[in-house]
């Protein structure tokens, strides 16, 4: 019995010592990972602890403006509200978007799989963009029942003159995956708004400014107490254009109605003063996010509203091309001034017989009445005595065939034919009859309205050929200058000066002279000289005996007018192109005249009122 006490007595101890062991491992590890804890992990802790209770809220940068020549602004930044919600701060996903459909337009369904597919439950997700203001009440009114939910301001870009200009100023639109992913070292991110087209696309790296950020503490449901810290967005750089809105508004409003393209050039440098396309588009209606029926209507239109036609339209020159051929045929000998060719309504070659314009023909031409009255006889010889290869590389020489480089992006280089051209594109030998028809140019020749307003600008300024420039300065929100964009010479006309003084004396008969084709342009007090075309779009004899209002639209021929004024100092140069439109004389000179004197009288005026400040 003794035994068994001592026993039990020495187990007890033995318990005991394990047990105070064990608690003095115990508090020895809790001492340790205290210390561990405490000391060690102190800075990572109290971030996860902050960032429990802090958000950080990217501020978008305001985009820079963009200005017209005279420093009116064209495009500019308005704030707008986006309705975001973040996932994590959502306990009852269904009441709360219920709630928020009650008032808000939002599709509820889409947004319940975006928070599904979404990695990053404390990221806001935009679920609807510049909400209106009764939207903004109504969200601000019930926001202590929508934990999770709140408004982001964010600018939007306002383009003030509507759908003038669309074409050269562009648009935005979200950014893709694959522009993400193509400009993954600047700064983009999902439900960024880039430049999608026009001067927005180009000229997105000076635009589109730099990203804030707001630290800011949040309550429970999400919602913002107080700011941390924040640094503030850098605003993009402005844009200064060539273009003069108050001209480009009156050329919209001449072509009310009109499918085609204008463009006026400064001939003095090569700075584009208005750029119009028809029809065009409204880019507001992209800058909060294109709605799937404006961009179905957009693209379905048959007459391509998103097509710039002032660059990217390629059409017959017509008998605007005459000024190349009668250039080719002095340089190369072929005519003088004063030689004489009778007309009598046609051009005989082979079997086949191709038409003057005018059925009963135009008598016994010189080279200036030639051009005076468009006299398609003189010209088809002429073009054959030259040949197509000779009459081609003058025509590449005045800026034909070949792209102007004017800072805008998908330009179309036209087409001026060769026999080499033919052989290699058509698997076919160049015929003498479709020289006859380049002449005038028809047949294969096919030019921009950019590429026609140019060469009109250097014919006018004595033969340089600028590149077209719609950039003028670049400077930062409070005006310091970035970057000036400076003049430069592409080319210059390969002809003689007396050669290039014949051909304008004749352009200027055009408008002035009485039998010209282009009197309808004729402007009091401000001399034009210019040519007129009437480009072919299909060749059928049932057509050609038929007014233009027995044809169908889309067999008419287009009319062509191209210009510059003041005939002996030029201040501009126009390129009319009315699709479809008829006749050059009557339709596309009448609205180049009023463009001409809408441009000349302000610039005028103004000068004047300098004048009688000195």
């Amino acid at each position: 019995m003794g035994g068994f006490g001592q026993n039990f007595s020495e187990e007890i101890k033995v318990r005991m010592l394990v047990f105070t062991l064990f608690i003095a491992v115990s508090f020895s590890f809790l001492i340790l990972r205290l210390w561990y804890l405490q000391v060690i992990k102190s800075d990572e802790l109290r971030l996860q602890a902050e960032n429990n209770r802090m958000r950080v809220v990217p501020l978008k940068a305001y985009r820079g403006k963009i200005f017209d020549r005279n420093g009116r602004e064209i495009i500019s930044n308005r704030p707008s509200f986006n309705l975001s919600i973040i996932p994590e701060y959502i306990k009852d996903i269904d009441g709360i978007l219920s709630l928020i459909a009650s008032e808000v337009n939002v599709d509820t369904e889409k947004i319940k799989r975006e928070i599904k597919n979404s990695s990053t439950p404390f990221q806001s997700i935009v679920i609807k963009k510049d909400i209106s203001w009764d939207e903004v009440a109504f969200i601000e009114e019930h926001g202590l029942d929508l934990p999770g939910v709140f408004l982001e301001i964010e600018p939007m870009r306002n383009y003030l003159y509507g759908e003038t200009g669309s074409h050269i100023f562009g648009y935005l639109g979200e950014i893709t995956r694959t522009q993400l992913e193509d400009l993954k070292t600047l700064d983009y991110r999902l439900g960024d708004f880039i430049g999608q087209y026009g001067i927005e696309k180009r000229y997105e790296s000076i635009l589109k400014g730099k990203r804030g950020s707001k630290y800011v503490e949040v309550d429970a449901a999400g919602r913002e107490l107080n700011v941390f810290k924040q640094i503030d967005p850098d605003f993009g750089y402005n844009l200064y254009l060539t273009i003069d809105i108050e001209l480009q508004e009156e050329v919209e409003k001449l072509f009310e109605g009109k499918n085609g393209a204008v463009v006026a050039i400064d001939p003095k440098d090569g700075s584009i003063l208005a750029m119009v396309s028809k029809p065009s588009f409204n880019p507001n209606m992209f800058a909060g996010g294109v709605s799937n029926t404006y961009w179905s209507n957009i693209i379905t239109d048959e007459h391509k509203p998103l097509q710039n036609r002032a660059i990217q339209g390629q059409y017959p020159p017509g008998s605007v091309f005459k000024i190349v051929t009668a250039a080719a045929g002095l340089e190369e000998g072929v005519i003088t001034p004063d030689t004489t060719i009778d007309c009598h309504g046609y051009f005989k070659l082979g079997k086949k017989n191709y038409r003057c314009w005018r059925k009963g023909g135009h008598g016994r031409m010189d080279l200036r009445n030639a051009i005076i009255q468009s006299c398609d006889v003189y010209f088809y010889t002429v073009g054959f005595r030259l040949g197509i290869d000779r009459l081609s590389r003058y025509a590449f020489g005045f800026g034909l065939g070949s792209p102007t480089d004017v800072d805008l992006e998908g330009e179309k280089t036209g087409l001026i034919p060769t026999e080499e051209w033919k052989e290699s594109v058509k698997g076919e030998p160049w015929i003498l009859g479709e020289t006859v028809s380049a002449s005038i140019g028809q047949g294969f020749d096919l030019v921009t309205p950019i590429q026609l307003a140019n060469m009109l600008a250097a014919v006018g300024n004595g033969g340089t050929l600028y590149k077209p420039k719609i950039i003028w300065k670049v400077d930062t929100t409070d005006g310091k200058l970035i970057n000036k964009t400076d003049s430069k010479i592409k080319g210059s006309l390969s002809v003689s000066q007396k050669t290039l003084d014949l051909i304008k004396d004749a352009l200027h008969g055009v408008v002035s002279d009485q039998r010209g084709t282009g009197r309808a342009s004729n402007i009091k007090g401000i001399e034009v000289a210019g040519k007129t075309g009437t480009a072919q779009v299909i060749r059928m004899a049932e057509i050609e005996e038929k007014n233009d209002e027995e044809i169908p639209y889309e067999f008419r021929d287009h009319a062509w007018f191209a210009a510059f004024a003041p005939y002996e100092n030029p201040m501009i140069a126009v390129a009319v192109l009315v699709e479809h439109g008829g006749h050059g004389g009557s339709v596309a000179a009448p609205i180049a005249g009023k463009l001409i004197k809408n441009y000349i009288d302000r610039i005028s005026n103004f000068k004047s009122q300098i004048s009688n400040l000195k």
